[in-house]
């Protein structure tokens, strides 16, 4: 059953396609195809090849600036046309569509699920299906169709267990990971700002290197100098180089660990 389709519905793609094929474009028509008063919003399209991981912060990043009727369409696949499901949930802060291999984890820590499905039903993608491309030929028909009212239910069987990958999961209370690392070089840990409320000094170590305070922002440093700062991401906690990369400065890498060091009031 169709449900009263959003006003103005807008579809958001995160892909690591880039933007030298035809591949974010074929999408794009699908979609407009089906339905012409979408409007396509991009977050990225250059999420490092198969990186799970960066498409799941990348996302999580964005998605509640959006409308809450926004419908999220998510295609970083490395497995795609194997035995993972394809699949659509509707959150308390949007629509997600896309593969069910732990590229929503985040969104699944930061949102309430509603409802979620397994896109099976062949009258909601497209007449012919890649066994490459289910971008284009599953994820993108469904998108469009939810645009235009149709129904989750009417995608597909519900869903029993969405799959969580442990890469937002703390370690221990003195350790902070890096779960992800921006186009700058900053590093994002998994850290926020709630996790050292009411700590009167942090500190941060990274072999033997000691960043001894919380700043405000770069200009608290020197040229060249590091630093540790609540940063826009949802209030994680970053280690940045002022006018540098941290990353390479450091040596750090997706998944390494900083160490806390915290006095309590």
């Amino acid at each position: 059953m169709a449900t009263s389709p959003p006003h103005n519905p807008i579809v958001t793609l995160t892909t690591d396609f880039g933007q030298r094929d035809g591949y974010v474009g074929a999408m794009q028509g699908v979609i407009l195809d089906i339905c012409p008063g979408a409007t396509i919003s991009t977050i990225s399209h250059d999420i490092p090849p198969q990186d799970i991981q960066a498409a799941a912060f990348v996302l999580y990043q964005a998605f509640n600036y959006y409308p809450r009727q926004t419908i999220h369409c998510m295609v970083v696949d490395p497995g795609v046309g194997s035995e993972r499901h394809a699949v659509a949930m509707r959150t308390s802060h949007g629509v997600f569509v896309g593969p069910d291999n732990g590229v929503f984890s985040l969104i699944l820590n930061a949102t309430e699920v509603l409802e979620a499905v397994t896109l099976t039903n062949s009258r909601f993608q497209l007449a012919r299906v890649s066994a490459t491309f289910h971008g284009r030929d599953i994820f993108s028909p469904a998108c469009a169709h939810l645009a235009k009212g149709v129904s989750l239910a009417e995608l597909g069987p519900p869903v029993v267990e969405l799959t969580r990958l442990d890469f937002g999961a703390r370690l221990h209370p003195d350790e902070a990971r890096i779960i992800h690392i921006d186009h700058f070089g900053n590093l994002i840990l998994d850290l926020t700002a709630h996790d050292i409320a009411g700590v009167r000094q942090v500190a941060f170590k990274i072999g033997h290197t000691m960043i001894r305070s919380l700043g405000r922002t770069f200009s608290d440093v020197d040229e060249g100098e590091l630093l540790a700062y609540v940063g826009s991401s949802r209030d994680h906690v970053e280690i940045g180089l002022r006018n540098g990369n941290a990353a390479k400065a450091l040596g750090l890498h997706l998944n390494d660990v900083v160490q806390v060091v915290r006095e309590l009031d």
